[in-house]
């Protein structure tokens, strides 16, 4: 009997190439993750996540699920992969799913949040978990900047070249821009993320909060379509995958909420 099981992870994406298997014996989180799992199911495994994040992304929330023959309880899913992976990626929640769940297509919303460090110092701490601008950020104009983008549009111009997706097409349903203290969150829930979509509308945020540009001029930028009308793409050290929303039928969890991803990069 085929039996379908989910998996809640978490990963440090600095210690990686990226989330996606290569060529090489390269370190991706899916080539560790694969053979953890493996070692506990005592076959080889195939995973599929809910998105494949950059290298240097981080994941508070990544969702992956896997076929196996074999039955395991729970726990044994989330202790006995945990014993078997790197300190850098640690599985959070295990369970059986219906196997029409797909960590990828059966998500109805992705979540995202990029942190700022915007304090004139760079902290000796934090290299790799966040991103530095010294520059002083508005994070008021980045907010109301970033309001052009809710709903459903063409977001080529937030779009990599190298993107494979069929339509540049996605829906916006939350974007904030917040300041605590010295950082500034940009928090983004879609239905799905373009590649560098998000990395992309961070840069391109950055010259609305840095006076360059008006509120306004971003949603010029995304009715232009065009690439080059953008700002640059911000580094992937401050972007984390914090949550992928399913129908409760499938008793996958939430992700918890921005005080648990504060605690994260702190720890």
């Amino acid at each position: 009997m085929t039996r379908r099981v989910a998996l809640v992870v978490a990963y440090d994406g600095a210690a990686f190439h990226g989330f996606q298997f290569q060529d090489g014996d390269i370190a991706t989180v899916q080539r560790d993750l694969e053979r953890a799992i493996a070692r506990v199911a005592d076959h080889d495994i195939s995973l599929t996540c809910a998105g494949r994040t950059d290298t240097g992304v981080h994941a508070t929330h990544q969702v992956i699920h896997f076929d196996t023959e074999v039955s395991r309880p729970a726990e044994a899913w989330l202790r006995g992969t945990n014993r078997y992976l790197p300190e850098t990626v640690s599985v959070h929640w295990a369970g059986e799913v219906p196997g029409d769940f797909d960590a990828r297509f059966s998500a109805t919303a992705r979540r995202y949040v990029y942190l700022i460090d915007n304090a004139p110092v760079r902290s000796a701490l934090m290299t790799g978990s966040i991103t530095w601008q010294p520059r002083k950020l508005d994070a008021r104009l980045m907010h109301a900047g970033a309001q052009y983008l809710l709903g459903e549009h063409d977001f080529s111009s937030f779009r990599a070249a190298s993107c494979q997706s069929r339509s540049p097409v996605r829906d916006m349903q939350r974007i904030d821009v917040s300041r605590r203290g010295e950082l500034v969150v940009v928090d983004l829930t879609a239905s799905a993320f373009l590649h560098h979509m998000v990395r992309n509308i961070v840069g391109t945020l950055y010259e609305t909060g840095l006076g360059r540009h008006s509120p306004e001029w971003i949603g010029e930028v995304l009715a232009a379509r065009d690439r080059t009308r953008a700002g640059t793409t911000a580094r992937p050290d401050g972007l984390y995958l914090v949550d992928v929303q399913y129908p409760d039928a499938f008793g996958v969890p939430r992700g918890p909420d921005l005080p648990h991803l504060y605690s994260y990069i702190s720890s």
